[in-house]
């Protein structure tokens, strides 16, 4: 029998070390992807900035405000129109009392 010594082997160590380093540095680059920021996608055809849009909501609350305030016509035609919320209010109200005292 031979009694030769068996000494570890130098290439199988540096195989271990490359891989976990090479683990480490994929990791790294999962996390470097994950949290770096991004910049936003261009806007599609007819997108608006949130400029515009607070532009539009304006214009929107202001034309809401109008119809729920003044009078006008629904159809005039037909003899149909629009009156303030307030002045439905009490109409509808005054209704009620007339239709209980009624009763």
């Amino acid at each position: 029998m031979s009694d030769s010594t068996q000494t570890p082997s130098s290439s199988g160590s540096w195989v271990t070390i490359a891989a976990a380093i090479g683990g480490f540095a994929i990791f790294a680059l999962i996390v470097l992807i994950a949290y770096l920021p991004k910049k936003p996608d261009p806007l599609p055809d007819g997108a608006r900035t949130p400029e515009q849009r607070k532009a539009a909501l304006a214009e929107m609350r202001a034309k809401e405000k109008a119809a729920a305030t003044t009078y006008g016509w629904v159809d005039q035609a037909a003899g149909v129109v629009r009156i303030p919320i307030d002045e439905a209010v009490k109409l509808t109200i005054n209704d009620i009392k007339e239709s209980n005292a009624r009763k």
